[in-house]
């Protein structure tokens, strides 16, 4: 996607400044055509005493309504907690400007329904939430191919999302207010099935997990390992797992099987094409996060993004592929806290 270049530049802020957030203001300021990084806010002085260093001049606040009353900004980048999350989005359309959020859009479903409900009232406006994987070349070209009749019929889905575990205990000190492993990490795999499923109805949940590892995780009923099954309308089925103990990396991959063939997207979590021949046997270095991973994903949504915006600022009718809306986010949600409550209960849940 290229932005047109008469058109002018969408002025960008980026609230949140911790290592993701560092990440998408490094693409918004030197990677993304027709953006401007103009202001970046965060209450740390350190992580605003990065951005003067490292950012090319952004106006910088400490409070986030305050960049919200920047007049010269069309539009916001939130790399916030999640608790955040829906009350910013609300007050970012309220204040006239686009808006993009990391996912997710809200841990609570019925925040999910009152920003999407509320959106309704400001059209003209960009609302996107970050599901990335839609982004990945990968990706793209499985679903494109999905899309286009290659493997007949998609009726089945494996995807998992792993993390290469951290003996630190990061994940155990997040867990308190991630929402738990399946809408933390899942939710990614659950956009996965909603988007080649065409956005599908799920219907019914299963789910059941085990901490293998961490066990400071059950003070706050989570689990280092978890498994999913999601029925969605159509007889079509979706198997999910999720992982924070994974010795070899970031291990993100998706099958998708249809009636005439299937496609494997990531099976290898590949660093790089170098494959190492010794003693040991034949092997090859993995994505050690999920921003090696998924980088150019990262760095293709921010595009789109803009050009999106561009769109709307010029009036044009054409639609752009922006990436995941605020709908698809509830969704998400719903299905990832269906969930953590199969988890919980051990029984499945009918939505």
């Amino acid at each position: 996607m290229t932005t047109n270049a008469s058109s002018a530049p969408v002025r960008m802020g980026v609230a949140g400044l911790g290592r993701l957030g560092k990440r998408h203001a490094m693409n918004l300021a030197y990677r993304v055509p027709g953006a401007v990084l103009a202001a970046a806010c965060s209450p740390l002085d350190e992580e605003r005493a990065w951005a003067r260093e490292t950012l090319p001049a952004p106006r910088l606040y400490a409070d986030y309504e305050a960049m919200l009353d920047d007049r010269e900004l069309d539009a916001v980048w939130l790399v916030t907690p999640s608790s955040l999350h829906a009350e910013q989005i609300v007050a970012a359309l309220r204040s006239g400007k686009h808006v993009f959020c990391e996912k997710p859009l809200s841990l609570d479903v019925a925040e999910c329904e009152r920003v999407l409900a509320l959106s309704r009232e400001y059209p003209h406006l960009q609302a996107t939430i970050g599901f990335m994987r839609r982004f990945d070349p990968s990706y793209r070209d499985a679903y494109e191919q999905a899309a286009a009749g290659a493997i007949g019929r998609p009726f089945m889905i494996r995807s998992q999302t792993t993390d290469k575990n951290d003996p630190d205990g990061f994940f155990v000190r997040f867990a308190p207010t991630s929402g738990g492993i399946f809408l933390d990490c899942t939710v990614h795999d659950i956009d996965v099935a909603r988007w080649f499923f065409g956005n599908a109805r799920a219907t019914r949940v299963y789910a059941t997990g085990t901490i293998a590892l961490h066990e400071g995780l059950r003070a706050c009923g989570d689990v280092d390992n978890g498994v999913a099954v999601v029925e969605f309308e159509g007889g079509r089925l979706a198997v999910f797992y999720a992982s924070r103990t994974m010795a070899h990396g970031c291990d993100t991959q998706s099958e998708v099987i249809g009636t005439a063939g299937a496609l494997a997207i990531g099976h290898n979590p590949r660093a790089n094409r170098v494959e190492i021949y010794d003693a040991g046997g034949v092997r090859n270095a993995c994505t050690p996060t999920f921003f090696d991973r998924f980088e150019e994903a990262f760095l293709r949504e921010a595009q789109a993004f803009v050009e999106a915006i561009a769109v709307r600022q010029a009036g044009r009718a054409d639609t752009q592929d922006a990436g995941a809306t605020l709908a698809d986010a509830l969704e998400a949600t719903r299905i990832g806290h269906a969930m953590r409550e199969a988890l919980a209960s051990g029984v499945p849940v009918t939505l």
